[in-house]
């Protein structure tokens, strides 16, 4: 029990040190859940007065378009909910907002060391287990994130952990797990992909005891337990979505997660993508995209779980608990969710999807990982006379769990300073619109509306990868005063006006310029000298003119730089 307790104690230090050194959220899905929470917290319920993209609207530009909208139309609920208690005892603060994942999170480091040692692990792997989740490598930056990480990983590993104490003949630890499924799709769509492995499981030993002629080790009812448990977590919501949008899974309606091509297909509004234009792209591409997903998410793996150092150990300790009846139902997710990446969300796997499920096998990829390293060890000392294996294997355990640990802290360390740098332009950005007299309910098109929201208070609507008469189109329905362009983050149809002045008649001149290359901002009449001595901006800020006279832009607007004007 002690070293459970040292285990979380220390997961949850590496997490608020993690918070001291960048407590707000970093990124498009950390934005969106802290943005949510906080209006929940705020009165508003589930509404936001963003479009982060436009699966959240049906895919379309919808008939009546307005602001604020339902939330979650695509993105699960859990990583707003728990937010709220905090944001209530401490007010709308990124360390509010943060505190929960630490908490939580944390608890996986205890779970795995427990669980490993319910498997028969020695206790040097259990405790290096529990250290890498603690400071789980790659993947360690985004732990104390407001986002689905923290939540998941615990959530999937008690899951898994009771299914195969159900394997074990505890029919209730497997009726139990039904309620942990539940809470693992309340924080990701995908978390049904856990209760798969569990079906598949139940099934499959159903099916062996038929065979042999013996009872079933897990009864019908521990299945319809399991099941029913499922679904006191997830009927409520799916009440509210039906209520709300008229379908369990809106996103998915207008086939621009699950029939897309590409992810510029998913930021658009033009077209409809359905299965027959899925399957219409031809076997050649179809294929290739498939056996592209399935590499990106092996990459992903090996890098933000394994470290590259412990994947091939990984490996290793798989073969020999392939007929484990403790890594079983790990097994089986694992499996499921590698061919699911690949076969079915293929095309989202390079945005990040994948790595926010795989963060859920690495507890027992740790175990499995640090028992290939024994295995190594083990295997050498045979064969050289002068090795101690009962005193290499600590040391060589030891040296790996370090090694991935470095490679963790030194990944955060480049990561936060990117996060870092999109900060500063979003707080720059926020200034700018201040300066230039935007008031609070001035709607900005930019392509990361949650983050711009987040940083200047700023409701949003995003510019879709669409043709630039389609950009307008939305830039008018919902009234938009203000353009954000980035270099980083942009679409085609914008690219032209960051990089080569080239402005449609409805955006006026820039008020706001940041070159990164000399980590300079300018306003107003300065951005045409800096632009000139750093040569394209990083980002700018641009007014929206679309009611002439403004006295925001010159009248007549006319296109500037070597590009026609657009009617």
């Amino acid at each position: 029990m002690r070293t459970a307790v040292a285990l979380y104690a220390f997961a949850v230090l590496v997490r608020l040190v993690l918070i001291a050194l960048f407590p707000d959220p970093a990124y498009v899905d950390s934005f969106y859940y802290v943005n949510v929470a906080r209006a929940l917290q705020a009165g508003h319920g589930l509404n936001i007065d963003f479009i982060w993209t436009f699966v959240d609207v049906g895919g379309q530009l919808p008939a009546t378009p307005h602001l604020p909208i339902p939330s979650n139309a695509h993105w699960m609920p859990l990583a707003s909910f728990v937010q709220v208690p905090f944001l209530a005892v401490l007010g709308a603060t990124a360390w509010a907002s943060a505190l929960p994942f630490a908490l939580i999170g944390a608890l996986a480091a205890p779970l795995t060391w427990a669980f490993a040692g319910e498997a028969g692990a020695s206790r040097a792997v259990r405790l290096g287990a529990g250290l890498l989740v603690a400071l789980p490598a790659g993947s360690l930056v985004f732990m104390a994130q407001p986002d689905n990480f923290s939540l998941f990983q615990p959530i999937v590993v008690g899951a898994l952990w009771l299914g195969a104490r159900g394997l074990k003949g505890s029919a209730r630890s497997f009726a139990g797990a039904g309620f942990l499924v539940g809470l693992a799709m309340l924080a990701r769509n995908d978390g049904i992909l856990v209760g798969a492995a569990l079906g598949l499981i139940f099934g499959w030993e159903r099916l062996r005891a038929w065979r042999a002629g013996r009872p079933a080790v897990l009864p019908w009812w521990s299945a319809i337990a399991c099941f029913g448990l499922f679904l006191v977590v997830m009927a409520p919501w799916w009440a509210r979505q039906l209520a709300v949008f008229g379908s369990i899974s809106p996103s998915s309606v207008s086939g621009r997660i699950l029939w897309i091509r590409s992810l510029a297909e998913m930021n658009s509004i033009e077209g409809h993508p359905t299965i027959a234009s899925f399957l219409g792209q031809g076997l050649g591409s179809l294929v290739s995209s498939r056996l592209t997903g399935l590499l990106q998410a092996i990459l992903s793996y090996v890098i933000l779980v394994g470290a590259v150092v412990l994947a091939p150990f990984m490996v290793v300790g798989a073969w020999l608990r392939r007929r484990s009846v403790d890594f079983r139902p790990f097994l089986v997710y694992g499996f499921i969710l590698f061919a699911f990446s690949a076969l079915v969300s293929a095309v989202h796997v390079p945005n990040g999807t994948f790595i926010h499920s795989a963060v859920a096998l690495a507890p027992h990829s740790y175990v499995l990982a640090l028992e290939g390293v024994a295995a190594a060890v083990a295997w050498v000392a045979a064969r050289r006379k002068g090795w101690d294996v009962a005193r290499a294997t600590p040391v060589f355990l030891g040296g790996v769990v370090a090694l991935a640990m470095a490679i963790g802290v030194a990944f955060s360390f480049i990561t936060r300073s990117t996060w870092a740098n999109e900060r500063d332009i979003k707080v720059a950005v926020g200034i700018a619109l201040v300066g230039a007299g935007a008031v609070p309910t001035d709607v900005v098109m930019s392509l990361d509306t949650g983050g711009v929201k987040y940083w200047t208070g700023h409701p949003g609507v995003v510019a879709p990868n669409d043709s630039i008469e389609t950009i307008e189109r939305v830039a008018r329905a919902y009234g938009a005063r203000w353009l954000m362009v980035e270099q980083r983050d942009t679409v085609p149809a914008l690219a032209p006006i960051l990089l080569a002045d080239t402005r449609p008649s409805w955006v006026g001149p820039a008020v706001w310029s940041h070159a990164a290359a000399a980590g300079q901002s300018a306003t107003l009449g300065q951005s045409a000298t800096l632009g000139q001595s750093a040569g394209p901006p990083d980002a700018e800020l641009y007014p929206i003119c679309l009611n002439l006279p403004d006295p925001r832009c010159p009248s007549p607007t006319t296109v500037t730089g070597s590009g026609a004007a657009l009617p």
